[in-house]
Parts: C-alpha cells; structure tokens; sequence
C-alpha cells in the first residue's frame, strides 16, 4: 500500500508532461510527413505571410511578458502587485490572447511550410514550434489540479514562455533584422 502513494503522486506528474510531449511529437511528425502547400495566412495590410507571423508572434511575446509578470505577482514574487484583484484576470485573458495570436502563425507554419531542417535556423524554429505547444498542453492540463507539486505550474509556465520567446527570436527578429520592420 505504501509503494501506491509514490507511483500515484508521480503519475499525477507523468501524465501532463508525456501528453504534452506526445503533442509535440505529432506536430513534429505532421509537419514533416504533411506536404507544405506554400499557401499561407495573409491579413490586409500586411505586406506578406511572414510580415503578418512576424507581427502576431510579436504580440504574443508581448503578452507573454505581461503573463510572466503577473505570475511572479500571484505567486507572491511582485510585493507592488501582489493581492492584487485584477492580476489574476489580466493574467488569464493576456495568456489567452497570446495563444490566440499564435494560432494563425503555427496554422500558417504547418500547413504551408510543414517542419524543415534545412539550416540550423529553421531547424531549431521547427523544434521550439513542436515543444512551445506540446508545453503549453502540459501547462493546459496541469491548471486546473490542486493535487500537484507547486513546482510544476512554473516550470511548465516557464517552458511555455521560452520556447515563444526563442520561436520569436529564430523568426520574428530574424524576419526584422533580415528585411526591416516596416516591409
């Protein structure tokens, strides 16, 4: 009976984090083996698809600093914001916004691109892509559990954020510092 406690509180881990990389693995797996279609999002007043991917991954990193933010404030970590009333729901709806914005980009990056490993730019923005949705499945899954370690929320909140903030680094600031801002 004592040995049931340790595998049950270890599989309250598991299961989160191995559904979250099961998800990152049939991204990567359908990016690879799905034909790009070259035809991608564009929105009007864009002057291209990568303009506009360019644009709302900016968003999104944005938003998630001001989600970054506002979870150091509930979790105690910000004296000046902490307790709060309007941290919490500044935090969900910008969370929300980011993923949001997001879904255009990773739809465009799918599906018209599909999962490339040409150069070692493309290659590493093809894995973050896999790993910023198969973490923000485990973060998705682990909100809402009162019965895990505190650690868990951060770190899996933490993986989201890095994995946008380098996704934006091998896309949108290479798409800006390659073409300009304004294109």
């Amino acid at each position: 009976m004592t040995t049931t406690v340790p595998v049950r509180a270890a599989s309250r881990v598991v299961i989160p984090l191995s559904v979250g990389a099961a998800v990152a693995v049939v991204l990567g797996v359908y990016g690879r083996l799905h034909d790009p279609t070259g035809v991608a999002v564009n929105v009007a007043g864009f002057s291209s698809p990568q303009s506009v991917k360019a644009w709302l991954a900016t968003v999104a990193v944005v938003l998630a600093v001001v989600q970054l933010i506002s979870a150091l404030a509930l979790f105690g970590h910000l004296k000046a914001l902490a307790g709060s009333r309007w941290v919490g729901p500044l935090h969900r709806w910008s969370g929300r916004a980011a993923v949001a914005v997001t879904l255009p980009v990773v739809a465009h990056c799918l599906y018209a691109l599909g999962f490339q490993y040409d150069e070692p730019r493309v290659l590493v923005h093809s894995l973050l892509g896999c790993f910023f949705y198969g973490a923000f499945t485990a973060k998705m899954l682990t909100l809402s559990r009162n019965d895990l370690p505190r650690w868990l929320l951060p770190a899996v909140g933490g993986a989201v954020f890095t994995g946008l903030v380098g996704l934006w680094l091998t896309s949108s600031l290479w798409f800006f510092t390659t073409f300009g801002i304004i294109r």
